[in-house]
């Protein structure tokens, strides 16, 4: 197979250009949703993920679910690592709604895979079976997510309505 110069490849002939330009923003996004926000965290947790994916680039058959894998991961030891995730939504997003204040407080109060499957599935807009294949979990799982992530927004919402 011939590369173009400056061309970088993955595994069996995966273009990581490609898969990087295509995959990064729906993989921080994710990560900023997984991390409740913390952009820090979802930027190390993205890059790392797609260094991490370079390094292993020769043993990757689905470098994309990889990558998603390695930066849940990645995310999750550095939110165990850093506790700061109570900090003022309000200092974060200083332009933002009262109810978007509210429901991204509430999201950061789910666990992190129900938040993260929300995210997919509502934001990105992703079919529950890609929800499953970039969390690395099964579908069936997913569903439980979204069902206990979805009760459980609606009961906050529904408090933090009724408290003001």
């Amino acid at each position: 197979m011939q590369m173009a110069e400056g061309e970088l490849t993955i595994g069996a002939g995966h273009d990581f250009d490609s898969i990087f330009r295509e995959e990064r923003d729906g993989v921080f996004r994710t990560m900023l949703a997984f991390t409740g926000g913390r952009a820090d965290i979802a930027e190390e947790a993205t890059a790392e993920a797609f260094a991490r994916a370079f390094a292993n680039r020769m043993k990757l058959r689905d470098p994309a679910a990889w990558i998603y894998r390695a930066a849940f991961r990645i995310a999750t030891d550095e939110v165990r690592r850093d506790r700061r995730r109570d900090e003022l939504i309000e200092s974060e997003m200083p332009d933002a709604s009262p109810a978007l204040v509210d429901l991204i407080a509430a999201l950061r109060k789910l666990s992190p895979n129900q938040r993260a499957a929300i995210v997919l599935r509502h934001v990105d807009g992703l079919e529950t079976a890609e929800v499953a294949r970039r969390m690395g979990i099964s579908t069936p799982t997913v569903r439980v997510h979204l069902h206990r992530g979805r009760t459980h927004l609606r009961e906050l919402l529904r408090t933090e309505e009724n408290d003001s």
